[in-house]
């Protein structure tokens, strides 16, 4: 009995929480507020020379909460589309001021991008706005390609319909941008699954960490281009030390004897690095070296003066 009651001491149980699922750390918060930067910058290029006119898109916030938390933040005429994450099977959503909308469609039909009074979208209006919306996913796409996660634009959700994407409680993950035309300005809103988002992020990392398999055929081309590749290398003898007088009395003609022994060999370098030693000799109309010794890898080109100091 007594060991009995031990081993259930040892094994204490803990209480699982189950409002911690799909929560991400600080470093997985910091990791995806990179990303979306680098999507605000995607997104200001393309958009931008698209649409012909100023389109910038600035990351303003990345922040989880309750998926019912970002639809008390939805206004009552909105535009929302829901996105559909493959292969999970799961549900988000993008959000766009509507005080965008006008200006947007505007400059697709040929005007300046002009503002006007946020009102409900007609269907040509709805139709023009999805082209947009759908370049946005195009590039959201590209920033998570290394997850395999792939998102695909449905269509416009209204209030009933949105509720419907996600449990109110489920945890989400949105990230806000800020939206700039020349007379109009908003926001831009994707809301995730955090369980989506923390699945895709772990097969990110695991992406990263992976090693690269090399083929033969890849290894034969990297070996084919780093055999064209160019190196300084130069012949010298190694460094010595001679005094002042020595060197200010040299005249053109005169011979400077160093303290180098007859059998001493040169210096082959490669770049900043003593590889060999070598003697100069001469190939057919050119200078050459006659490699005698192949010197030690922790060898430099400064070793020689280390030495003696």
């Amino acid at each position: 009995m007594e060991a009995s009651n031990n081993i259930a001491t040892e094994m204490e149980e803990e209480r699982y929480n189950f409002s911690r699922a799909g929560h991400l750390g600080p470093e997985q918060m910091r990791g995806l507020a990179m990303m979306q930067e680098q999507l605000a910058r995607t997104v200001t290029h393309t958009l931008s020379a698209w649409l012909r006119t100023a389109f910038v898109a600035t990351s303003l916030s990345t922040e989880q909460k309750a998926f019912g938390a970002f639809l008390a933040s939805v206004p009552e005429v909105s535009y929302v589309c829901s996105l559909r994450l493959e292969p999970l099977g799961a549900h988000g959503a993008l959000q766009l001021d509507l005080a965008l909308a006008s200006p947007i469609v505007d400059v697709l039909l040929g005007g300046t991008g002009r503002s006007g009074e946020p009102r409900d979208l007609t269907e040509i209006e709805e139709a023009i706005l999805h082209s947009v919306t759908d370049m946005i996913v195009r590039e959201l796409n590209k920033a998570w390609e290394s997850s395999t996660l792939q998102f695909a634009l449905e269509k416009r959700e209204r209030d009933s319909q949105i509720q419907r994407l996600m449990a109110q409680t489920e945890k989400s993950v949105c990230f806000h941008w800020g939206i700039a035309m020349p007379e109009a300005s908003g926001t831009l809103t994707v809301c995730l699954p955090a369980v989506a988002v923390s699945s895709a992020l772990r097969k990110m990392a695991a992406q990263r960490d992976r090693p690269r398999r090399h083929t033969d055929a890849s290894i034969a081309h990297m070996q084919n281009r780093l055999g064209h590749a160019v190196f300084p290398v130069i012949l010298r003898l190694p460094t010595v030390r001679l005094q002042a007088v020595d060197l200010s009395n040299l005249q053109p003609g005169q011979v400077l004897r160093l303290p180098l022994p007859q059998t001493e060999c040169a210096q082959l370098n490669i770049g900043d690095t003593v590889v060999f030693r070598a003697q100069p000799i001469r190939a057919g109309e050119h200078r050459g070296a006659r490699v005698t010794q192949l010197v030690a890898p922790t060898a430099s080109v400064n070793a020689p003066e280390e030495e003696e100091a």
